[in-house]
């Protein structure tokens, strides 16, 4: 259901019945796991965490570490941030 590397990958799923009776199955997210950073990075207008996490990482698809180091859930939330922060890579 998700790809390798996904923050979800191993996290507890279960179902959930909503109010007109569809049932679907729904994934508990984890907690932020901060590294020790590597340095900041100063964002341009526009930048999107998928090239920060590609040139400071090595994965584009690593954004959600960046998220992470940064103590937040959602990736939209770094939006408003001029500086974001590397984490050293593991």
């Amino acid at each position: 259901m998700f790809f390798p590397g996904s923050r979800y990958l191993n996290c507890l799923t279960y179902t959930v019945t909503l109010p007109d009776g569809t049932v679907v199955k729904a994934v508990q997210p984890p907690l932020p796991r901060p590294r020790p950073l590597l340095g900041y990075h100063r964002r341009q207008e526009g930048q999107r965490l998928d090239l920060i996490a590609n040139r400071y990482l090595g994965d584009p698809l690593a954004f959600w570490q960046l998220c992470d180091s940064n103590n937040t859930l959602l990736p939209d939330s770094l939006a408003a941030r001029a500086l974001v922060g590397i984490p050293r890579r593991s």
